[in-house]
């Protein structure tokens, strides 16, 4: 089975991400989906995705500032809109993440988190999201009285 969805998210600042693991869960759950893969794409070329820790905070700022120092905004890029900076963060980071779904849940580790990575907000924004798997199914004998027949 496949099912496809878009969820839609503002930002706050040029550069940030924003964790949206709660709303992907809630896409798997809503669909059904027990055992499969989950993919979760930007449909931006200036923001990306990525799977990364959510206990400290100093990770994204590490990230970001880390990002920043190897692509700065430049004015000498050619693009007119002042943001090729972004467009070539977004491909060094990825427009898309996936992750596995096993018994309803998204497989993250501990200190995993899916984030949309935002380089060139604040902005209203979408990612999509496709799964791909097996539904549960009710059997057919579930609904079924199985108890003995009384004579």
């Amino acid at each position: 089975m496949v099912h496809f969805t878009c969820i839609s998210l503002s930002t706050r600042r040029r550069c940030c991400w924003v964790d949206i693991t709660g709303e992907v869960q809630r896409v798997v759950t809503q669909a059904g989906i027990v055992s499969g893969f989950c993919t979760v794409t930007s449909l931006h070329t200036t923001a990306g995705m990525t799977i990364n820790e959510n206990a400290d905070p100093d990770v994204a700022t590490d990230f970001f500032n880390k990002l920043a120092s190897m692509v700065p905004r430049d004015p000498s890029f050619h693009h007119a809109e002042g943001n090729s900076d972004s467009h070539i963060k977004a491909s060094l980071v990825g427009l898309h993440i996936q992750a596995a779904i096993d018994k309803g849940r998204l497989v993250l580790g501990t200190w995993q988190s899916i984030y949309f990575c935002e380089f060139d907000g604040p902005r209203s924004r979408r990612c999509a999201v496709t799964l791909m798997g097996e539904r549960h199914a009710a059997s057919c004998t579930e609904s079924l009285d199985t108890s003995p027949a009384k004579a």
